[in-house]
């Protein structure tokens, strides 16, 4: 297996852990004073900066090779492996209702999730070819 791959496996885990930070930090530190809309709306942008951050670093700091086809993969990847453990983790270990974790894809009620996840699946294409101009 090519090491961007086995990076790629790495920073999808990160992803996990600073999405965890960042619903935390919105749970307890903005989205009390605000309406859940508007917390889930924020959490989504600063979830989207983030990862571009992490992205970023990675991509820029790397010594594997990679191409716009591992990238394209890695994409992908990372979109699958988030839908899963969302669904998976927030229905079977959380509990929440298959409605609930279906409402944040509603995008013409102001849920944003989708944006996140188009990050997610874009990210690593969009930071290496147009922030970083290695491919």
């Amino acid at each position: 297996m090519e090491k961007i791959y086995l990076q790629a496996i790495g920073i999808w885990l990160l992803f996990a852990v600073v999405a965890n930070i960042n619903g935390l930090i919105r749970n307890f530190v903005y989205g009390p004073k605000l309406d859940e809309l508007t917390a889930h709306q924020i959490s989504c942008f600063t979830g989207i900066t983030l990862f571009f951050i992490v992205m970023y670093l990675w991509l820029k700091l790397t010594g594997a090779s990679y191409s716009s086809h591992n990238l394209i993969i890695i994409g992908i990847a990372f979109l699958f492996a988030t839908v899963a453990f969302e669904f998976l983790f927030g229905h079977y270990v959380i509990g929440h209702s298959w409605e609930r974790l279906l409402q944040d894809y509603n995008f013409l009620k102001g849920r944003l999730w989708a944006l996140v996840l188009v990050w997610t699946t874009v990210g690593p294409y969009v930071v290496a070819k147009y922030v970083l101009g290695k491919i």
